[in-house]
């Protein structure tokens, strides 16, 4: 195209042309007479690449309106290259060149020669070489942060093309598998799974390349992996792809999961045990209601009342079976992070790597915490069957107890999940504030637990006379008809949320305070459209009293 600009220009010089080609380039263009060798037009981009104000201050520099470079060529050196820029077409050369202030730079010469009324001259364009450099820096950055990650990974990871050939694995992959690099360049993927499988698992890769998606392999089964020396072992692998100048390649992200599954076998050990203490419970619960009977064949004049101890012992062996059932299910999570994070903390052993030993303590933090709020709800719950819960009411600030509440658990929330509060209660109340802070904290925990990401849960109060009347409601899965009437019972969970962390004690602990309040508790509910839960509270107003 600039050489098209360099015949019209021979042709026309248009004011035109010259607009088009100095005034609207944001590089350094310029005419130069060979005859004169100097400068007779340089455009304002250029000027000011240069560092100088305008066209007219450089062409009247003697140095600059003569040479770009900072050290000018020789008489002999300069009538060369004036030979070779009419010879070429066009002339091209890297120069270093500096701006008025002595900053130096390196740019890119581009030259086109013409005439103009027998007369010789030259088109000179100027590229500043500042933003390559910055690119191939860039570049480079780029290059060695890819290495880093990809060398440095804490899992395996192996690069293969759509016909299964490895074509990139980091060092841990080697590792794994026990190849060097360079045998591991020689291999296809189906070498390192077990030699019994590999012809279903090219069955499953030309799947994956007919369909490609970012998955995690093995739903509902196992993965195993072979070593080169033909040793077999447990893996979790989850797939990625990208395409290459049209290539599919497919990545694989591999950990041996060898420890996790030993930690898995133990907690199974556990759990067995755990199901032989129950059949034991429960063949005690047997016995005694084969003694209660044959008592009844004796007493006839006390059935009545063995018939109650018989039912409620029978309410027993059921509670202890839900007990067991619920505990061995919500303490297997927990102890899993805490053995998983301790394992890991193990291999762990230099300072530079502190911040992962910091991210598995916080989990066993978390865990431990999950740990102590069941125990904490366990705790709760034997405490008001034995009747040891009083209600203390004193002075409470509603909105401060609310706007406390919400802020301790942010921490909790989900992505993009918020608290809103609307309340309409100017007089402080008299109630038991650690019962009405337990309250809301339970039903907000539901609230947040069984609602998801972006997701709004509101509070709202009302003081009116004597009474409060308390609303949660949420935007979460909701609760079926049938499972509602059950909600208020020790250890039941609806139907709907078994897949998700609970204990069944929260609403059954808010029921049992509210009724040691004077309260009353509703509950309105509807499937994926959220519950509400509607609390009415009875509190002393010494405001009115006293007026």
């Amino acid at each position: 195209m600039l050489k098209d600009y360099v015949c019209m220009l021979t042709e026309l010089y248009s004011s035109t042309l010259t607009n088009l080609l100095f005034e609207k380039s944001d590089e350094f263009i310029g005419i130069y007479d060979l005859n004169e060798e100097r400068f007779i037009r340089i455009n304002q981009a250029g000027a000011r690449m240069l560092g100088f104000e305008s066209e007219a201050v450089m062409l009247a520099d003697p140095v600059r309106s003569r040479s770009l470079r900072i050290q000018p060529l020789a008489n002999e050196d300069r009538t060369e290259l004036i030979r070779k820029i009419r010879e070429s077409d066009p002339y091209e050369e890297v120069i270093q060149t500096g701006r008025q202030d002595g900053r130096s730079f390196w740019g890119r010469l581009i030259i086109y020669s013409f005439t103009n009324n027998d007369n010789p001259f030259a088109i000179v364009r100027l590229i500043d070489q500042a933003r390559l450099h910055q690119a191939e820096r860039e570049l480079e950055h780029s290059v060695r942060r890819y290495e880093a990650i990809f060398s440095s990974a804490t899992i395996g990871i192996i690069v293969c093309d759509k016909q299964g050939a490895i074509v990139s694995a980091n060092q841990l992959a080697n590792q794994l598998f026990g190849y060097t690099n360079v045998e591991m360049m020689t291999l296809a993927i189906e070498q390192l799974v077990p030699t019994r499988i590999s012809h279903y698992h090219q069955k499953l890769r030309q799947s994956f390349n007919e369909s490609p998606q970012v998955r995690a392999m093995g739903h509902n089964r196992d993965l195993n992996a072979q070593r080169k020396d033909g040793s077999v072992f447990p893996v979790e692998v989850s797939l990625s792809y990208f395409r290459l100048e049209d290539e599919l390649y497919a990545v694989a992200y591999i950990i041996d999961s060898t420890f996790k599954k030993e930690a898995e076998q133990q907690l199974l050990t556990h759990r067995d045990d755990i199901e032989r203490l129950n059949s034991d419970l429960e063949q005690k619960v047997v016995d005694r209601t084969h003694a209660l009977m044959n008592t009844l064949d004796q007493l006839e004049q006390s059935k009545d009342e063995l018939a109650r101890a018989l039912t409620v012992e029978r309410e027993l062996g059921e509670l202890k079976s839900r007990f067991v059932a619920m505990a061995s299910h919500e303490f297997r999570t927990p102890l899993t992070a805490v053995l998983t994070s301790a394992t890991l903390i193990e291999k762990y052993t230099t300072s530079e790597q502190q911040d992962k030993r910091e991210k598995h303590l916080m989990r066993i933090r978390a865990s431990v915490n999950h740990l102590n709020d069941i125990l904490e709800e366990f705790l709760s719950v034997g405490k008001l069957e034995e009747g040891k819960v009083e209600t203390h009411p004193a002075e409470i600030n509603l909105a401060k107890l609310v706007d406390e509440t919400i802020t301790d658990m942010r921490s909790g929330l989900k992505p993009g999940q918020q608290i809103r509060s609307q309340l309409d209660c100017t007089h402080t109340i008299w109630l038991d504030p650690s019962m009405l802070r337990k309250i809301l904290v339970n039903l907000l925990s539901n609230a947040v637990k069984y609602s998801g990401p972006d997701s709004v849960v509101y509070v709202r109060a009302t003081c009116s006379g004597t009474n409060l009347h308390l609303v949660v409601e949420d935007q979460g899965l909701g609760i079926a008809k049938e499972d509602q009437e059950h909600l208020f019972e020790r250890f039941f969970r609806a139907r709907n949320v078994t897949n998700i962390a609970g204990t069944g004690l929260g609403l059954h602990i808010v029921g049992r305070y509210v009724d040691l309040m004077g309260g009353t508790i509703a509950l309105t509910s509807e499937l994926n459209k959220g519950t509400t839960l509607t609390l009415n509270l009875p509190y002393e107003n010494y405001l009115v009293d006293r007026g």
